[in-house]
């Protein structure tokens, strides 16, 4: 009876020992906690399988195409459109005013947003809140150690004729506050003629009187007039711009027949303008761009 209650012992603590000994071989056989959200992260980015790609097929895969804005299509209409008429053409075209006006309404707008000239107290320098440079071609000072504030005027290089880049600066009437940066920018880009088409008051200030009746200061830029020659039309000053031992010629042409936002009754004053201007140019020494405010 004995050796049956030690036989069943014996026994019993065998299959505790083998239960045992399979439990611990089905811990093992389990994944743990980590590996089971690993596992889980697997399955939903994808088996390690797909990660594998066929380089060689990529060959035949057609590159990726820039996706284009509306601005950006503006922008190129606008760089890369003319319309270059002959004389004939242009007479006709001078009798149609509806033709004309058809014309210039297929033009889009290019106004600029604020948005998109996030310049540090550059709405102090703006004359115009709706008036603004564009970005793409605004002129900037380079100043040594300057801020980009100190970089910002409202002005842009304009393309002349035959796509000849920045033939010419389009800029606003200075104010008060910019007059050192207008001459700044004049001296930057070696500007030959200024050519200002407005009058300084129009029912408002359209421009402060940023030249001297002889001699001025405007920051580190001493300005001589040389020179004065009135016409029924325009007035041409001779000016002298020095900085430091080196000085330059410019000359600066008043035209202020032409109205606030409406055009001149007769084309034949506006002629005599070219003219004067074509004629300054023949003989000036600086490589610049004409200025051209109003």
């Amino acid at each position: 009876m004995v050796q049956a209650c030690l036989v069943c012992s014996r026994v019993h603590q065998g299959s505790l020992a083998a239960r045992a000994a399979a439990a611990d071989m089905d811990k093992q056989d389990q994944p743990s906690p980590s590996a089971k959200k690993h596992v889980r992260l697997q399955e939903r980015r994808g088996s390690n399988v797909s990660l594998v790609l066929d380089m060689s097929s990529l060959g035949n895969v057609e590159p990726i195409q820039a996706v284009c804005t509306p601005r950006d299509i503006t922008l190129k209409f606008l760089r890369t459109s003319s319309h270059v008429l002959r004389k004939q053409e242009l007479q006709q075209h001078a009798q149609s005013l509806a033709q004309l006006q058809e014309e210039f309404s297929k033009i889009p707008p290019n106004f600029v947003s604020p948005e998109e000239l996030e310049i540090p107290g550059r709405a102090f320098k703006d004359r115009y809140k709706t008036i603004l440079p564009n970005p793409e071609s605004r002129v900037c000072l380079r100043r040594a150690g300057s801020q980009e504030e100190d970089s910002y005027i409202n002005a842009n290089y304009i393309t002349g004729y035959q796509g000849r880049p920045r033939e010419y600066i389009a800029t606003q009437g200075p104010l008060l506050n910019t007059v050192t940066d207008f001459w700044q920018m004049v001296w930057q880009e070696e500007a030959p003629v200024i050519v200002m088409i407005t009058e300084l008051q129009e029912r408002k200030e359209k421009c402060v009187h940023y030249w001297p009746e002889k001699e001025g200061t405007y920051g580190p830029f001493t300005v001589h007039v040389q020179g004065v020659s009135e016409s029924v039309e325009y007035v041409a000053r001779d000016l002298c711009i020095q900085l430091k031992k080196e000085s330059r010629k410019v000359k600066h042409i008043l035209f202020p027949s032409w109205p606030d936002q409406q055009t001149p009754e007769s084309a034949k004053p506006l002629l005599h303008l070219v003219s004067r201007v074509e004629e300054a140019l023949q003989t000036a020494a600086s490589p610049g761009p004409i200025v051209v405010h109003c």
